[in-house]
C-alpha cells in the first residue's frame, strides 16, 4: 500500500514537471493541447491518489502509530491508583 501511495506521489512530481516543461516550450500555442493533457493526467493521479489513501485508512491497512499516542483503547481504561507511600 505505501509504495503504491509513493510511486503516485513520484508520478505527481513527474507530471508537474512535464506540465512545466510543455507550459516553457509551447509558449501558448493553441494548437498544441500538451499541457492540457498533463493537467488531466495530474488531476487523475491526484485522484487515485486520494482514493488509495482513503481506502488505505479504511481499511486499517494506514494509520497512525505515534508512541506518545496510546489510542482509543488507553483512553477508555480508568487511571491506575497509585499506592500509598510507606511511612516509617
Amino acid at each position: 500500500m505505501k509504495i503504491a501511495i509513493m510511486l503516485l506521489m513520484v508520478a505527481l512530481v513527474a507530471s508537474l514537471i512535464s506540465g512545466f516543461y510543455f507550459l516553457m516550450v509551447d509558449q501558448g500555442d493553441r494548437r498544441k493541447r500538451r499541457l492540457w493533457h498533463s493537467l488531466g493526467v495530474r488531476l487523475a493521479l491526484a485522484i487515485g491518489l486520494a482514493a488509495l489513501i482513503v481506502y488505505g485508512v479504511a481499511t486499517g491497512q494506514l494509520g497512525h502509530r505515534n508512541p506518545w499516542d496510546a489510542g482509543p483503547a488507553a483512553a477508555q481504561q480508568p487511571p491506575a491508583e497509585a499506592e500509598p507511600a510507606a511511612s516509617d
